[in-house]
C-alpha cells in the first residue's frame, strides 16, 4: 500500500453518477478529498444545473481550485451538447479545413478552442481533456474515429497549437493526450489491450513528435496502450520505463500526468491494483470515471495523497493561465466559428 500524506488531496479524479450529488457521494468526497472531479454527459442536463453540481463538488472538498475536468474535444466526443451548448467541429474536420486552407484551418481551430473555453468558463469547469495529439493511421482504432487531426505530425502540431491557445486564452487548462501516442492502436483500450509493434525508432520519428512540441504543457494523460518495443509487459499507464524514459525524458514532459480511466478494459486486476500500478509507474493522479459509488468506496482507503511534486505541478498549471483575460462572449465566438465553417 502506498503511503498517505496528510493535508494533501488524494491522488484521484472521480466521477459522479447523476446531475446532483447523493448524500453517499457527498460523504465519500468529504472523507476521501479527491484531487478533482470529471463530468460526463450523464452529469450535464442544463447550464444552471451544471454550475450547481460543480459548486457542490468543490464545496465537498473545501477547495475552490479543485480541478473539474470534462472531455469536450468536438465531434464524437462532446459531453456538452445542443441545445444548451454549441456543436464543436471534430478534430478530423479541423484537419480537413487546414488541408484546404492553412490560415483558415488555424483560425477555425483557435476559434473552436475559444468557444469551448467560453462555455466551460461559464459553467466553472476548469480543465478540458483535449487536444488529442495522436497520429492517424489507416489502421487506427475506431475508438479514435474523427478524433485525430492528421496523419502528419507537423500538421497535428500546427492545428493543436491553435486549439490549445484558444482554450488557454479563455482561461481553461488543456490536457494533451494520449501519451506517448495512441494512433497505431488497432483495438479499443476501453475493451482490450491494444498492442503496438512499431520500433522505438519509428515511434520516435512519428508518434512522439507532436508530444515533444507540447513538452512544456502543464497537463497530460497516458495511453492504455502496450508498445512492445518499449515494454512488452505493461501498457504505458503502468510502465515506469515508458513514463520515466519516454514521456519524462525523451519527450521532455514535466507536467502533471493523469492516467486514462482506470475502469477501462485494457487494464488488468482489481481497482486497487490498477491504482497502485499506475501511481507506482509514475502517474501523478489516476482517473476513476464511472461514478460507481461501490467502486469509489472500495478504493477510498487505498488511494494515497498526491506527492509534493504533483502539488507543485498543479500550481505551475494554474500559473500558466493566470495572466489570460477571459474576454469575449459565447455568442461572439459561436458567430465567428459559424462563418469560418460556412
Amino acid at each position: 500500500m502506498l503511503s498517505v500524506r496528510n493535508n494533501l488531496p488524494a491522488a484521484v479524479v472521480l466521477g459522479c453518477a447523476n446531475t446532483e450529488l447523493s448524500d453517499e457521494e457527498l460523504d465519500l468526497f468529504k472523507e476521501l478529498n479527491p484531487f478533482g472531479f470529471i463530468l460526463f454527459e450523464r452529469n450535464c442536463k442544463s447550464p444552471g444545473q451544471v454550475v450547481e453540481l460543480v459548486r457542490s463538488l468543490r464545496d465537498s472538498v473545501k477547495r475552490e481550485d479543485a480541478p473539474v475536468l470534462i472531455d469536450q474535444e468536438g465531434g464524437n466526443v462532446q459531453r456538452l451538447k445542443p441545445p444548451h451548448w454549441n456543436n464543436i467541429p471534430s478534430a478530423e474536420l479541423l484537419g480537413l479545413i487546414y488541408d484546404v486552407n492553412n490560415k483558415r484551418g488555424l483560425e477555425t481551430s483557435y476559434t473552436a478552442g475559444r468557444l469551448i473555453a467560453s462555455e466551460l468558463a461559464t459553467l466553472e469547469i476548469s480543465v478540458n481533456c483535449a487536444p488529442v495529439l495522436d497520429v492517424f493511421f489507416e489502421s487506427t482504432t475506431k475508438a479514435l474515429a474523427g478524433r485525430t487531426y492528421s496523419s502528419d505530425p507537423s500538421v497535428i502540431i500546427n492545428i493543436a497549437k491553435a486549439f490549445y491557445s484558444g482554450l488557454c486564452e479563455g482561461g481553461i487548462l488543456p490536457v494533451i493526450k494520449h501519451m506517448p501516442g495512441h494512433g497505431r492502436a488497432k483495438s479499443d483500450s476501453h475493451i482490450d489491450v491494444p498492442k503496438v509493434r512499431a520500433s522505438h525508432h519509428d515511434l520516435t520519428n512519428s508518434d512522439f513528435n507532436a508530444f515533444k512540441a507540447f513538452s512544456s504543457a502543464p497537463l497530460g494523460m497516458t495511453a492504455h496502450v502496450m508498445y512492445e518495443s518499449l515494454d512488452s509487459n505493461n501498457v504505458a499507464t503502468n510502465s515506469s520505463y515508458i513514463i520515466q524514459n519516454i514521456i519524462r525524458q525523451e519527450i521532455g514532459f514535466d507536467g502533471l500526468l493523469f492516467s486514462d480511466d482506470i475502469c477501462m478494459g485494457a487494464l488488468k486486476g482489481n481497482l486497487t491494483s490498477r491504482c497502485e500500478n499506475a501511481l507506482n509507474a509514475g502517474c501523478d493522479v489516476v482517473l476513476h470515471c464511472s461514478g460507481n459509488i461501490n467502486e469509489m468506496s472500495l478504493i477510498k482507503t487505498f488511494i494515497p495523497s498526491i506527492s509534493l511534486e504533483c502539488e507543485s505541478r498543479w500550481n505551475t498549471a494554474l500559473n500558466s493561465i493566470s495572466g489570460y483575460k477571459k474576454s469575449g462572449s459565447i455568442s461572439e465566438f459561436r458567430t465567428k466559428l459559424e462563418k469560418l465553417l460556412n
